[in-house]
C-alpha cells in the first residue's frame, strides 16, 4: 500500500484525482458490480445455504487497519468472493426455507439504485418535494390494495409513512399511545408505570422491546398465553379477562398489538373481535401484519383485516413478502396528529419554506414525515416501493404470492402423507410448522433439533424452529423470489434422507438399552 503523495494543501476543487461520480467511471464500475451480483444469483445454488464459518473468522482474512491508499475495485470484489461471501448465509437462495421470506427483485434492486443515486435527505417536504409526495402517493396505493378504510389514507383522514420495518412503526405508535395517554393523566414518571401494553406471546419480544425504549416498564408488559386450542391466536376473552385484572388493581390499559402471520406459527389475531375490547376499554389498538399483511391484497386472504376500522393503526413489511429489496415497512394511522404531536421537533432550520414565500411559515399544508418517525433523516423508500409496484402490477403481486402459497401446500401435503411426520399447526398462508414424530413424547425436542441440524448442516437447505405450546417444531417458510417446485421437492427428499438416517440411529439406541 503506497501513499496518496499529496498534502491537503495542494488538493484543489476540480482535481482529477478522485473519480467520484465522474459520468463514465461511475457508469464503468456500476455495471461490473451489476454483473458480479447477476454471476452470483447465477450460481447461488452452488453455495451452503447457511454459512460454514466460525465466529472470529474475517479477522483472520481483513487487515486491522483501514487503508492508507486506494484500492481498486477489481480487488474489493475480490475480497468480496474471498472474505464476504463465505460469511454469508443466503437468504436469497432458492433453498432458503428459514425465519421469514426477504424477498427481492429485478425491480426492488432498480429502485434501491434509484433511491440510492438520487441520495435525497427528505425530512421534510422542501428538502425534496417529491420525496415526500410520491411517499403519500404510494402509500395510499398499498392501503387501496389493501381495501384499508379511507380513515387510513390521505385521500380520506389518515395517512401512511415508510419506516424501516415493523419494529420501528411499533416504537411510534406505543410513543403516540403513551404521550396521548399521559396526557388526560396529567403526565409524570407516576403515571408510566401505570400504562399497560398487551400482545400474544407469539408477537411480545418486538413490541416487548419498543415499549422499553418508550419508557414502559418491562413488568407492565402483558405477553398473552395462546395454545393449539386458538391455533395459537390471541383469544379474546384472555384479553378482556387481563384487562379487567389490570384495571382492578389501579392500572391504566394502553396498548394492544394484534397479529396477522406470527413469526413462530404465522397464526391470526381475531381483528374485529380485539378492536370492539380495544374500543370498550379505550386501548389503542396496532395490528402488526409485518409478514402476512402482504397476502391480503388477494381476495382468499382479506378476511383476516376484517375489523381493521376498528383499529388505531396497522403495518406490515414489504420487504418481506412483497418483492421490494430491504428495507421498507408500511404504517398507517387513523390520526396522524397523535403520531405527530409525540414525535414531532421544531427546529427552524428544518421548517417548511414555500419558494414563494419569504415567511418561515407553510405557505400550504404539506408532511413533514421527520415528525412521522424516530430519526430525522430518511431515506428516498417510495421510489424503491414504487418502482416494485409498477414493475409486477398488481396482478404479478398478487401471482407472487399465490405462488408461494401454491408450493406451500405442495410441501404440507408431502409431509401429510408421510405417517411419521405431523403438521403441528394448520398453514394459513406460506409457512408450515412440521415435525418428526417422536416414539416417545420426551424425546421429542432432540429428535427434531438433531433433525435441523442435519438439514442445515448439510449445506443444501436451511430451516428454522421454534417452540409451541410446549413443543418444539420445525418451520418452513416458502417463498424466496427464485424458488420453485423443484426446490421445495428436493427440500422434502432432503428431510426424509435425514430422518431415515435419524429414526435409524434412535432404533439403534432404544435396542441397546
Amino acid at each position: 500500500m503506497g501513499s496518496f503523495g499529496l498534502s491537503a494543501n495542494n488538493i484543489t476543487h476540480g482535481s482529477s484525482f478522485s473519480a467520484d461520480l465522474e459520468p463514465k467511471s461511475f457508469s464503468d464500475e456500476s455495471k461490473a458490480v451489476i454483473d458480479f451480483i447477476a454471476d452470483y444469483y447465477k450460481n447461488i445454488e452452488k453455495h451452503p445455504v447457511q454459512s460454514k464459518v466460525e465466529p472470529g473468522y474475517l479477522s483472520a482474512r481483513l487487515p486491522d487497519t483501514a487503508p492508507h491508499s486506494p484500492e481498486s475495485l477489481d480487488d474489493i470484489l475480490k475480497d468480496v468472493t474471498d472474505c464476504i461471501l463465505p460469511g454469508l448465509t443466503h437468504w436469497q437462495s432458492p433453498n432458503f426455507f428459514g425465519y421469514f421470506q426477504a424477498n427481492a427483485s429485478t425491480a426492488g434492486f432498480l429502485g434501491e439504485m434509484l433511491c440510492s443515486g438520487f441520495n435525497v435527505v427528505g425530512f421534510n417536504w422542501l428538502a425534496s418535494p417529491v420525496a415526500t409526495e410520491l411517499e403519500s402517493i404510494v402509500m395510499d396505493w398499498m392501503g387501496k390494495m389493501l381495501k384499508l378504510p379511507s380513515s387510513f389514507l390521505f385521500s380520506g383522514t389518515g395517512g401512511g409513512v415508510l419506516h424501516g420495518s415493523t419494529c420501528e412503526s411499533l416504537v411510534c405508535t406505543l410513543a403516540a399511545a403513551r404521550d396521548k395517554a399521559l396526557e388526560k393523566l396529567g403526565g409524570g414518571f407516576d403515571n408510566i408505570t401505570k400504562l399497560i401494553v398487551y400482545a400474544s406471546d407469539q408477537t411480545h419480544f418486538a413490541l416487548q422491546k419498543s415499549a422499553k425504549l418508550i419508557g414502559i416498564p418491562p413488568a407492565n408488559f402483558r405477553p398473552l398465553r395462546t395454545s393449539f386450542s386458538t391455533e395459537f391466536s390471541l383469544s379474546p376473552d384472555t384479553v378482556r379477562a387481563a384487562v379487567e385484572d389490570d384495571i382492578k388493581s389501579g392500572y391504566v390499559p394502553l396498548y394492544l398489538c394484534a397479529t396477522v402471520g406470527t413469526t413462530g406459527a404465522g397464526a391470526v389475531d381475531p381483528i374485529e373481535e380485539l378492536g370492539k375490547i380495544a374500543n370498550e376499554y379505550k386501548l389503542w389498538l396496532h395490528i402488526d401484519a409485518a409478514y402476512a399483511g402482504s397476502a391480503c391484497i388477494c381476495s382468499e386472504y382479506r378476511h383476516y383485516l376484517n375489523g381493521v376500522e376498528l383499529a388505531d393503526s396497522i403495518s406490515l413489511n414489504p420487504h418481506k413478502w412483497f418483492l421490494t429489496n430491504m428495507d421498507c415497512g408500511c404504517l398507517w394511522v387513523k390520526h396522524p396528529r397523535f403520531l405527530v404531536d409525540s414525535l414531532s421537533t421544531k427546529s427552524d432550520i428544518m421548517r417548511n419554506r414555500s419558494p414563494a414565500s419569504n415567511t418561515s411559515t407553510n405557505a400550504a399544508p404539506v408532511i413533514d414525515y421527520k415528525d412521522w418517525q424516530i430519526a430525522l433523516s430518511r431515506r428516498f423508500k417510495a421510489l424503491k416501493l414504487w418502482t416494485v409496484v409498477r414493475k409486477h402490477g398488481y396482478s404479478g403481486l398478487m401471482y407472487h404470492i399465490r405462488s408461494d402459497v401454491s408450493m406451500a401446500k405442495r410441501f404440507e401435503a408431502m409431509v401429510a402423507k408421510d405417517e411419521r411426520f405431523e403438521i403441528v399447526v394448520p398453514r394459513k398462508f406460506a409457512l408450515v410448522c412440521f415435525r418428526l414424530k417422536p416414539k416417545r413424547e420426551s424425546e421429542g425436542s432432540e429428535l427434531n433439533r438433531k433433525l435441523v441440524d442435519a438439514l442445515n448442516g448439510s449445506g443444501r437447505a436451511f430451516l428454522t424452529q421454534a417452540m409451541l405450546g410446549g413443543v418444539y417444531v420445525i418451520r418452513c417458510s416458502i417463498g424466496t423470489t427464485l424458488t420453485q417446485d423443484r426446490h421445495v421437492d428436493d427440500l422434502w427428499k432432503l428431510i426424509q434422507e435425514k430422518a431415515d438416517r435419524l429414526l435409524s440411529l434412535q432404533e439403534a439406541e432404544h435396542a441397546s438399552r
